[in-house]
């Protein structure tokens, strides 16, 4: 563990300004020339993931005819392929030379429509099946996932999962991964009460739009009238069948301890220690392997980095050194 050189602009150290101008629709503003054409240069396209599971989600190609690899971003909870980070991100793969596609996760962005069953983050077979599809769709050289928050999480699942699934993965970077789900859970409980309620209200309108797109089976307005988030995530989870208990499904997808122990992929991990939603204590315990890096900084918020008041973001150029390394 050791500490990289960023450093904040002054006033921009604190956490919870770095988390939210992080996600700000000012960041999008201020590089919005550049963002047209990365858009403008983006396909969207529907991935065949198995099991009858389609995700979307927007190919970037490289701007040379030489590609340096091609990275598959995922977005955290409740972000989609259009989120700040992940626009950002792209950007400065394509910049570097690397093609890129940002993958949507189930029932997130406009996707509800897609998949009659419900997000949740047990889903690991359908990712590592998207970033197959896209690894045969175009394979332009080396393969890396790089993932935010809890696409961070699913990221470093992914590489557990490599091997086994054929998929010829070279490098992960992870920033901000959420490691133990039930002290994710906790700090939004305890912690400033506009996190809850950000993420909650972004929720809701996504399971609103997933009851929208399949009114026979999904009835959730008095789940979204009266739950918390504890008490919706169970009820939920508890009624797609696949978890005994709410404890049953944070193991579903906890990356604590030693389960990292055999990831066979080489990865880049990057946290802050003020981060407010993803607790630094979960990765004092971590237990990796030699070819996993992870990176601390004091400051940086949730996914933030912020070096500036441009809003420009030091977690980029960490994902492009990360993606270089393969």
């Amino acid at each position: 563990m050791s500490t990289p050189e960023f450093r904040p602009a002054p006033l921009l150290g604190n956490p919870h300004l770095q988390s939210i101008l992080s996600s700000h629709r000012l960041r999008q503003w201020l590089r919005r020339r550049e963002l047209a054409a990365l858009n403008g240069s983006s396909r969207h396209t529907l991935l065949d993931c198995g099991d009858g599971v389609r995700l979307q989600g927007w190919y970037t190609p490289a701007t040379s005819t030489d590609p340096r690899g091609l990275v598959v971003l995922l977005h955290g909870w409740e972000g989609s392929a259009r989120s700040n980070y992940m626009l950002s991100t792209a950007l400065a793969l394509r910049n570097a030379g690397f093609a890129v596609f940002r993958l949507e996760f189930r029932d997130h962005g406009d996707g509800q429509h897609l998949n009659e069953g419900l997000f949740h983050s047990g889903r690991i077979g359908e990712v590592v099946g998207a970033v197959g599809d896209v690894a045969r769709r175009w394979p332009v050289g080396p393969l890396m996932v790089a993932g935010f928050s809890l696409g961070g999480n699913f990221a470093l699942r992914v590489g557990l999962h490599a091997e086994a699934a054929g998929l010829d993965l070279r490098h992960i970077a992870a920033v901000c991964p959420a490691i133990d789900p039930a002290n994710v859970l906790r700090a939004m409980e305890t912690g400033p009460w506009f996190y809850h309620y950000y993420f909650m209200q972004k929720w809701r309108r996504s399971l609103r739009r997933k009851q929208a797109a399949f009114p026979q089976r999904y009835r959730l307005d008095e789940l979204l009238r009266r739950l918390n988030m504890r008490q919706l995530t169970e009820a939920l989870v508890l009624r797609e069948g696949e978890f005994a208990s709410l404890d049953d499904y944070f193991n579903s997808y906890s990356i604590a301890g030693e389960r990292l122990s055999r990831l066979p992929v080489p990865a880049s991990i990057l946290t802050s220690a003020d981060d407010p939603v993803i607790p630094f204590d979960d990765f004092r315990n971590l237990q990796l392997p030699d070819h996993v890096r992870l990176l601390v900084t004091p400051n940086g918020g949730h996914c933030g980095f912020l070096e500036n008041w441009r809003l420009g973001s030091w977690a980029e150029r960490f994902v492009v050194d990360a993606c270089s390394r393969a």
